[in-house]
């Protein structure tokens, strides 16, 4: 008897249906599986029929043959567990019930009790919009399954369970999410600005990158806090939105990274890969690729630590991810695209020793060391960084003085309302932030007043800015207009955008 099973596989980020068809027929015991199935899929055999035997039902001794249709797309991962030994009950005629409307996943163990499966948020994505009416998972991926609307969630504990349930003998409860959105965006951040001392300039800069998104270098001497303003970044980004977060928890469900008691990511992403990381680890990769750092990072923070100590290739690689928000990995057997819209947040050293220019301390390096080590970013890389700035050393008066420092509440109220007057601006575009901005949406919403346009023209010649530069000087100035609520650009706020551009320093 011919049985068939749906079941669902992720490629990317993005799920595909898979019909498990299961035959069994005389001859030899045997157990195939076929339709291009990993290592993982393979091992299933032996899951799939311990899970049978200790359930209580009879594992046939016959000649079993597993098709994971369509034959062209790769099978990996533990997740057909449950579907094959559906089939192989309806199959063997242990089990009578009609599956047309339902789709199953999960891995099973020697015991038949359900595990935690990744990537079950796309696959059950998928399922709804194919018309599936009813899912049934494992149920310690209930909540994260939930966040699906529309659909019915079946968590089962086990496999006889879930045979039970098929039978009528019990009725598996349909799962409703539990999930309160307005509780679940409360939270603390380990990192606030009120907890850095001095570094006045330097927090400006990060609370304009931050309202637009922008992408930021700071250069400092050791310990001047530049690692300490990064990571207070996402304390002053706005927070989520729900569309946002299912996109976030999508990425980090098929990487694996899904802790199994948080089924939703509420917190923006904030990655800090060490500067050794390999060219794969940073954009993905693998046979089969998986996310990497970029795109874990979506609609959060990438933060690189010792900028320059990273790979030349590995910063390379950046440069079409920070201007089309996507990353595309392509291997012998196709391509994968990932988004990657994050906000890059970089830090350095002045020099090798990184005492250049620090006027308590001897800078080491000879102008050629200098020159050499600042030299290992890339021009292109460098105009594609909006704020540029400096993060001097901290004086002892500003160390131990008692005044308060403006707190993260404070700075991410004022970037939440500059968020909302361009999310206001951008109605009806896929933009949602100033850096996002094309050359057209520059020409239409960037009106500068006539004495900015002198000062403009002026440092396009002593700055000698490229036309990438040029509109990211606007960009920011608008993001500075908007913090103050200005229609118009003007001179100030293309003034301040000015001194965040980059400037040689040797």
């Amino acid at each position: 008897m011919l049985a068939k099973v749906k079941s669902a596989a992720v490629l990317g980020l993005e799920g595909h249906l898979v019909d498990v068809e299961v035959d069994i027929a005389s001859g030899l015991p045997s157990f195939t599986i076929v339709g291009l199935p990993d290592k993982g899929v393979q091992e299933a055999r032996e899951r799939v029929r311990s899970a049978i035997r200790n359930s209580g039902y009879s594992f046939p001794n016959k000649r079993i043959t597993v098709n994971l249709a369509p034959g062209d797309l790769k099978k990996e991962g533990p997740s057909y567990d449950l579907p094959i030994a559906t089939g192989i009950l309806i199959s063997s005629e242990q089990l009578y019930a009609d599956l047309s409307s339902s789709v199953f996943l999960g891995e099973l163990s020697l015991d038949a009790k359900l595990r935690h499966t990744h990537g079950i948020l796309p696959m059950i994505a998928l399922a709804k919009d194919e018309g599936f009416s009813s899912v049934f998972v494992p149920v310690d991926n209930a909540r994260e399954a939930s966040l699906v609307k529309g659909m019915c969630i079946l968590p089962a504990e086990s496999l006889a369970q879930l045979v039970a349930h098929l039978r009528g003998e019990i009725s598996i409860p349909e799962y409703h999410s539990d999930i309160n959105w307005q509780e679940e965006t409360c939270h603390d951040y380990a990192f606030d600005l009120a907890h850095i001392k001095g570094q006045e300039h330097a927090k400006r800069a990060l609370e304009v990158a931050a309202a637009g998104r922008h992408n930021i270098l700071m250069c400092g001497p050791p310990g001047s806090g530049k690692t300490m303003l990064a990571r207070s970044l996402p304390s002053i980004l706005p927070r989520l939105t729900m569309e946002e977060a299912i996109e976030v928890t999508k990425i980090y469900s098929v990487s694996g990274l899904l802790p199994q008691d948080t089924p939703l990511i509420i917190e923006r992403p904030f990655r800090s890969p060490h500067y050794t990381i390999s060219h794969a680890g940073l954009v993905g990769g693998g046979q089969w690729p998986r996310p990497g750092e970029i795109s874990l990072s979506h609609h959060g923070v990438l933060f690189l630590d010792e900028f320059p100590e990273f790979g030349h290739a590995t910063l390379e690689s950046l440069r079409q991810p920070m201007e089309d928000r996507t990353i595309t990995v392509s291997r012998a057997h196709g391509s994968v695209t990932f988004p990657a819209n994050f906000m890059l947040a970089a830090a350095m050293n002045p020099c090798a020793c990184g005492y250049y220019g620090d006027p308590f301390k001897e800078c080491k390096c000879s102008a050629g060391e200098i020159s050499r080590y600042q030299k290992r970013i890339s021009g292109p890389l460098l105009d594609r960084i909006d704020v540029f700035v400096d993060a001097p050393h901290i004086d002892y008066e500003k160390l131990t003085e008692d005044r308060p420092a403006e707190t993260s509440e404070k700075v991410r109220e004022r970037i939440k309302t500059t968020h909302e007057i361009q999310l206001e601006r951008f109605n009806g575009t896929k933009l949602k932030c100033n850096a996002g901005m094309t050359p057209n949406e520059v020409k239409e919403f960037c009106t500068v007043e006539s004495a900015a346009q002198s000062l403009l023209r002026a440092a396009m010649k002593q700055l000698h800015l490229t036309a990438r530069g040029f509109h990211r000087v606007l960009k920011v100035s608008r993001t500075i207009a908007d913090l103050e609520n200005s229609d118009i650009i003007k001179t100030y706020h293309v003034a301040e955008a000015l001194q965040y551009r980059h400037k040689e320093t040797i």
